[in-house]
């Protein structure tokens, strides 16, 4: 993809919303990538989110989480009133989204998906997500990201 315009990166642009772009340089099959992002971006693994792609009781919702933690599922389905989640297939996920696994962003879906953002994001000025392609983290406010993704918070990331 020339340049950096991803269609989360377009989303911002159109909407005018404050953010910054952010390339690294991981390999995206590395043991701990997400934590391997952050040290290359010089961030808090608390605050890189990974976007990940479930099936709570059959329907498609992405969980918005720490890197530094993992997802509890039991705590994702209760958040969407939901009896039970599990993780989407790879390829239904980059079906849905559009975007390839290691690069799937919160913003800029090709349907939009019902959306939960650990609350944890809430307790920072910036959050990074991806930008919608591997090697590309976008940093914005956590308030934005929750106006844009029309997501709900909760506690669904294990510490």
């Amino acid at each position: 993809m020339a340049g950096q315009g991803t269609p989360a990166t377009a989303l911002l642009a159109k909407r005018k919303i404050a953010h910054r772009t952010h390339p690294y340089d991981v390999a995206p099959d590395a043991p701990n990538y997400g934590a391997l992002v952050a040290a290359a971006l010089g961030v808090p693994p608390e605050r890189l989110f990974k976007s990940l792609v479930t099936e709570v009781d059959g329907a498609l919702t992405v969980a918005v989480v720490p890197v530094a933690g993992e997802l509890d599922l039991k705590a994702l389905a209760a958040a969407v009133g939901g009896k039970r989640a599990t993780m989407a297939d790879r390829a239904v996920a980059e079906r849905a989204t559009g975007y390839v696994r290691g690069g799937i962003s919160p913003l800029g879906q090709r349907r939009r998906l019902p959306t939960v953002l650990d609350s944890s994001a809430l307790a920072h000025a910036t959050v990074y997500v991806s930008a919608g392609r591997r090697g590309l983290q976008l940093e914005l406010a956590p308030q934005d990201l929750l106006t844009l993704t029309q997501a709900v918070t909760a506690t669904v990331a294990t510490r």
